[in-house]
């Protein structure tokens, strides 16, 4: 069979519709602040028990991918990432709602994450068996490093001083290490409770140091929330398409980053969207724009976690390793079908894995219509609800979002302790993404750093073995650089302003 008649048998109408109602259903579950990706698709894996594996991966895959493209709602219209890969849409997409412009930027999320969904899909028909002998050359060193570089990345991020950055990603490490160690089980942190043995649960810190501050805002200032849009817009297609044109290099560059951290295995979504934000900024003419409603910010954070959804079935059907936490999920459930995933993927299953790609391309392009029809309505219904409604419906969803993870109403503490926090630091310049990233990173970089300091141990050389790889040279460089251009930046531009004076 060839590649054709796998995107017919994809085109059939039971999985056309599988498709539509996936992207539809991840979509309305990443809006929601809390339901992650990862939840999306776990909570939705038993419908598929009884489908052909074809259908069973379509569905899977449509969820997964418009639970990603979701998130970026959330994060625009209140500053919520509704998945931890839409983080660093909070950063220009948040600015851009507030004047007004939100429509737009719910129109530039889905197109962005249209093109990423794309190039993903693309790099897992193409590149799969040869991307997947690179991911295997990571060892615990090289992933110690990476988690290194997304944290030095985000701190060098922060709007505003490089130093509270670096603040906010110590804070977020340090709660990283609450509970049971990665390696050796030691307690820490754990002060006699029982609940905190599991450690501070992430999505849960999410909601609140991003949640809870908004709620606390929208609370204390009597003004409107998000200015509405001016009469007739809603879709706004033809300003969203010249942006994107004009963005196309952000676009494609944002893609590759997105696809080739996807394909590391546990890298995820959130480091790939803040990789590429990184790089819009540093090579923007307009790099002063960032973080106050720039829309290649959102453009690139939105091309890459959406290039994660396709990079990250890579290591999942090359190495049967997931990619991302989603994978995982969808891992499992080919299992309980009855598939190995590994090279036999891409030999005796082959109908299945190439029905799936054609899927996947389907899915993605259903986004479109969808998501900007969802879109529409949710932009309206979020600038028009008063206040008095919309506080306690975010409140109540965070609470049940929070709860729903892991049924334990100790996380429901936690993400109001953490949010009060969070709105105390952000008063003091510490915003709330170098904290998540440290959470999210730190047990990575703790078990990266302890295997590889074992491994240099028995072999001798701690030092070369941290330091003796070609890969971990190649991170360390990325991550001298990432700490230092801020740096030089910074210097430059007191530089010129002292000679402007002079003059």
């Amino acid at each position: 069979m060839d590649t054709l008649s796998f995107m017919a048998a994809a085109l059939s109408p039971v999985n056309l519709m599988l498709a539509v109602v996936g992207v539809a259903a991840g979509i309305l579950i990443g809006a929601l602040p809390g339901l992650s990706a990862t939840m999306a698709v776990a909570v939705l894996v038993p419908v598929t028990f009884g489908m052909s594996p074809e259908s069973a991966l379509i569905m899977l895959g449509a969820i997964y991918t418009g639970a990603i493209y979701g998130g970026s709602y959330a994060a625009i219209l209140v500053n919520t990432p509704g998945t931890p890969s839409a983080i660093a849409t909070t950063f220009d997409g948040y600015p851009m709602a507030k004047r007004g412009d939100g429509d737009l930027a719910v129109t530039l999320s889905t197109l962005s994450s249209m093109v990423g969904g794309l190039m993903g899909a693309l790099a897992l028909l193409t590149l799969a068996p040869l991307l997947a002998q690179i991911a295997l050359k990571f060892g615990p060193v090289e992933y110690f490093w990476l988690a290194i570089f997304g944290l030095t990345l985000i701190s060098a991020l922060s709007e505003g001083s490089t130093l509270k950055g670096f603040i906010g990603a110590g804070l977020g490490l340090l709660l990283s290490t609450v509970g049971v160690s990665v390696i050796g089980a030691d307690i820490r942190y754990a002060f006699g409770s029982q609940f905190l043995l599991g450690g501070v649960e992430t999505i849960s810190a999410l909601i609140g140091l991003y949640c809870v501050p908004v709620l606390i805002d929208l609370v204390a200032t009597p003004s409107a929330h998000l200015k509405p849009p001016e009469k007739g817009r809603g879709i706004r297609l033809g300003e969203g398409l010249s942006l994107m044109w004009r963005g196309k290099f952000n676009a494609l560059r944002s893609a590759v980053i997105g696809t080739a951290v996807a394909i590391l295995p546990g890298a995820g979504g959130s480091i790939a969207s803040l990789v590429s934000y990184s790089e819009a900024r540093r090579t923007s003419t307009r790099s002063d724009n960032f973080g106050k409603g720039e829309p290649d910010g959102v453009i690139a954070t939105e091309t890459a976690n959406n290039a994660t959804v396709g990079g990250g079935f890579i290591p999942t059907f090359v190495l049967g390793i997931p990619g991302t936490p989603p994978d995982a999920v969808i891992l499992g459930a080919l299992l309980v079908q009855g598939f190995r995933t590994g090279p036999e993927m891409f030999t005796t299953n082959v109908s299945v894995t190439y029905t799936f790609i054609g899927g996947l391309f389907i899915a993605t392009l259903l986004m479109l219509p969808i998501g900007l029809l969802i879109g529409r309505y949710a932009f309206k219904s979020i600038v028009t609800i008063p206040k008095a409604l919309l506080v306690p419906s975010i409140a109540f969803m965070t609470i049940i979002g929070t709860y729903a993870i892991r049924n334990n109403p100790f996380d429901v503490v936690v993400m109001v302790v953490l949010g009060i926090v969070g709105w105390v630091l952000s008063r003091y310049g510490v915003k709330p993404s170098p904290i998540v990233l440290g959470l999210i990173l730190g047990p990575i970089a703790e078990q990266g750093f302890v295997q590889g300091y074992l491994i240099g141990n028995a072999s001798g050389s701690v030092f070369g073995a941290f330091f003796g790889q070609p890969l971990s040279l190649a991170i360390i460089a990325m991550v001298l650089l990432s700490v230092l251009f801020p740096l030089w930046r910074g210097w430059r531009q007191r530089s010129s302003k002292e000679t402007a004076h002079g003059h």
